[in-house]
């Protein structure tokens, strides 16, 4: 299958255009720079230059392959309206070229906001719609696509892809609990954060192209729920800092715009889609890669 990636050179696309190459198909990744743009083919895709912004140039993209897979976001936590703005006219800009194709479609979501007091599940329809909503309530444009003839499918990745080489959230509480000479957890760290190996994320990718229904969301989940205090102790463990609560009138001070997230209970099954693709997750969990160093160690 021709499959056209958008993301393709970042964390989590790099590692599904190594699984989809691996399973046989042809990659095509969306590439803004030259590093990104080497990265990509040297693992053997074919390259797109250009960005989100872009959207003739992701147009061109989508019509031209069997499928596409959208990882692309600009994470401007600075400018989250505009972050929003662009994920929308993405996903608008793929679902028009690819409708009355009946081409896969694939989007990266997340678990956030799905469910209060209980894990998410798949059953949980996003409460997002419309350009103002959360990542410009794409998930819920793009299965509207079903409609149109597109075969769309969501990706709901954990809110910790984990592993060696990773610069997402834990990467970030890492660097700030070194910053601050501690390990901090907001509250009583009894709030839940799932978690999914960047393999096993790569790989349910693969397998959700390759046969998930359309209209499904899948979920990118190997862990529950890790505690939040749980995370904290296990940093702390890495580089040898002091663990504490942080009273909830201080996380925005101690964590800037990272708290909101490290506050919120972000616990999520997956058994459906364990079901659904016969995924099974072999990667290690989040704790076993902060012991084994993989955001870094203490220096003495």
């Amino acid at each position: 299958m021709r499959v056209f990636v958008t993301g393709a050179s970042g964390w989590i696309g790099s590692a599904v255009v190594d699984d989809l190459l691996a399973a046989g198909h042809d990659v095509t990744g969306l590439a803004r720079s030259d590093a990104s743009a080497a990265a990509v083919e040297a693992k053997g895709a074919q390259v797109r230059r250009g960005d989100l912004d872009d959207l003739d140039g992701i147009r061109a993209g989508a019509e031209a392959a069997d499928a596409v897979i959208h990882l692309a976001n600009k994470h401007d936590f600075g400018n989250m309206a505009a972050s929003n703005a662009a994920e929308r006219a993405a996903v608008q800009t793929i679902g028009d070229a690819l409708a009355g194709s009946g081409r896969p479609f694939l989007l990266a979501s997340g678990v956030a906001g799905l469910a209060q007091g209980r894990p998410a599940t798949e059953a949980d329809p996003a409460p997002f719609h419309g350009p103002d909503s959360a990542r410009g309530g794409s998930e819920n444009l793009a299965l509207e696509f079903a409609d149109r003839g597109v075969h769309p499918v969501s990706l709901r990745f954990s809110p910790t892809v984990h592993g060696a080489g990773d610069h997402g959230f834990i990467a970030v509480l890492s660097a700030i609990a070194r910053e601050k000479g501690v390990s901090g957890y907001p509250g009583d760290g009894t709030h839940r954060w799932a978690a999914v190996h960047r393999s096993d994320a790569a790989r349910l990718v693969t397998l959700g192209l390759e046969k998930a229904p359309a209209g499904s969301r899948l979920h990118a989940v190997a862990e529950e729920g890790v505690p939040t205090r749980a995370i904290a102790e296990a940093i702390g463990r890495a580089f040898d800092l002091p663990v504490a609560s942080i009273a909830a009138e201080d996380v925005q001070a101690h964590y800037g715009w990272i708290g909101g997230f490290f506050g919120m209970d972000l616990a999520a099954t997956s058994v459906r889609t364990r079901e659904l693709l016969g995924w099974t997750p072999t990667g290690p969990t989040l704790l076993e890669d902060l012991a084994a160093g993989a955001y870094g160690a203490k220096t003495s």
